[in-house]
């Protein structure tokens, strides 16, 4: 099954449905059922110990996987979470980070998959999630 968006669409599609989500993520690949995002922290994500605060870990997990399930069903924005739990293994070195999400089931109604974090500075990954979506009905969210 092939993604419905290309990254330019993805791209445009969060510039006008989410511009603050835009000038903090990069949207690098859209593999058949995944998704690879970037972050571009800024000095609101660090903490104390030159490191990203796990909000800031966890939301990039959250958009990553938002951002699969559009690709593979077209651009509904209110796809939301419904539920999502994070395992963080190892303290992320300031700067960059990215992940890179991967759908495990993709239905009618719900989207669920997992996400790997990584730290510009790390080989190994920095957090994994388990996240699934809810998907609204037909005819409604935009698109």
């Amino acid at each position: 099954m092939q993604p419905k968006m290309t990254v330019l669409q993805m791209r445009d599609f969060l510039t006008t449905e989410f511009p603050e989500v835009d000038t903090r993520y990069q949207v690098r690949d859209l593999p058949p059922m995944g998704a690879i995002i970037a972050k571009l922290p800024d000095a609101r994500d660090l903490r104390p110990g030159g490191t990203l605060s796990g909000a800031a870990i966890f939301e990039l997990a959250d958009i990553t996987f938002y951002v699969a399930t559009l690709a593979m069903i077209g651009p509904k924005a209110l796809t939301v979470t419904t539920s999502a739990a994070i395992d963080y293994m190892r303290k992320p070195a300031e700067g960059g980070m990215w992940a890179e999400a991967r759908i495990l089931k993709l239905g009618k109604t719900l989207s669920v998959g997992d996400v790997m974090l990584y730290s510009d500075a790390h080989d190994r990954p920095v957090a994994h999630a388990n996240i699934t979506f809810s998907i609204p009905p037909r005819g409604q969210g935009v698109g």
